[in-house]
C-alpha cells in the first residue's frame, strides 16, 4: 500500500523529486569517475568556467555547498593544477577562483557525456513539454 502512495504517476511529488535525484545523483557520479571527478568538484569546475573570477562565497552559494566543505574542495583542485586562486585587487582576504588550461581542458571531457545524459533525461519529451519541466523545478527553487 505505501509503494502505491509514494511511487509511480500518482506518487508523492516530494518522494519522487527525492528517488530522481538519488537516481541522477549515481548515474552522474558513474559518468565522472572515469575522469576521476566527483560531483561536487564538476559543479565547481562548471561554475568557474561560466564565472570566472568568483569567491569562494558565490562558489559555495551557486553550488549549495557549505563554506567549509567549498574550502576542502577548492584545495583539492588547486592541488591537482585544476584551479588557481588570484587575490582581490582591493579586498585582501577575497580571492577569485579561474580554472587553469589543466581544469578547462578536464572540464571539456566530463562535458561531453554529461551532455549527452542531460539529453538523454528528456527523451519522449517534447520541446514544450521539457520547459515546463524546467519551468516547474525552477518554480520549486522560488518557493518560501
Amino acid at each position: 500500500m505505501l509503494e502505491t502512495m509514494m511511487r509511480g504517476e500518482s506518487g508523492q511529488i516530494g518522494y519522487l523529486l527525492r528517488q530522481a535525484n538519488v537516481i541522477h545523483r549515481f548515474k552522474v557520479e558513474k559518468i565522472l569517475e572515469k575522469f576521476k571527478v566527483t560531483l561536487p568538484q564538476y559543479s565547481i569546475l562548471s561554475f568557474c568556467a561560466l564565472y570566472p573570477g568568483l569567491s569562494n562565497a558565490d562558489l559555495a552559494r551557486g553550488t549549495f555547498l557549505t563554506p567549509q566543505t567549498l574550502s576542502v574542495i577548492i584545495a583539492n583542485l588547486e592541488d591537482k593544477d585544476l584551479i588557481v586562486r588570484c587575490p582581490h585587487e582591493i579586498h585582501g582576504r577575497i580571492q577569485h577562483i579561474n580554472l587553469t588550461k589543466k581544469g578547462r581542458n578536464l572540464l571539456k571531457k566530463c562535458d561531453k557525456p554529461m551532455r549527452a545524459f542531460q539529453k538523454k533525461l528528456l527523451v519522449g519529451f517534447s520541446a514544450k513539454e521539457a520547459k515546463i519541466i524546467r519551468r516547474w523545478l525552477m518554480s520549486m527553487v522560488a518557493q518560501d
